[in-house]
């Protein structure tokens, strides 16, 4: 795996738990708020999920396709959304958690297959 390649994954890993936070966290710890107050603090912690995602598009864009780049990201936002919702989120374990997962996984088969990523 190529430094660039794994630049890109750790900085998308990062980003997507600023993100992830940023769109959902509000639901469970200002739900008492105004949204506009909500949406002022989300905004705040997007800004650092932006600071990570533009480096790690950029680097990720040296080795990957843009296609591949979108569904590495789909893959990670996946990956860092789950264990979110189950344990910050306190949502139910549930079988369609697996299936959105194999549907990703077929999405990154299909978008690598036959090229040498990284």
């Amino acid at each position: 795996m190529s430094g660039a390649l794994l630049r890109t994954i750790l900085l998308l890993t990062a980003s997507n738990v600023f993100m992830t936070y940023a769109w959902y966290g509000h639901l469970r710890n200002q739900s008492d708020k105004p949204w506009v107050v909500a949406a002022l603090v989300s905004w705040g912690i997007a800004l650092f999920e932006y600071l990570l995602q533009v480096p790690a598009n950029r680097a990720g864009f040296t080795v990957l396709t843009l296609p591949q780049l979108k569904m590495l990201q789909e893959a990670i936002a996946l990956t860092v959304f789950v264990p979110f919702a189950l344990f910050y989120m306190k949502q139910p374990v549930k079988l369609d958690f697996l299936w959105a997962g194999l549907c990703i996984m077929g999405a990154m088969y299909f978008m690598f297959r036959g090229s040498a990523a990284g």
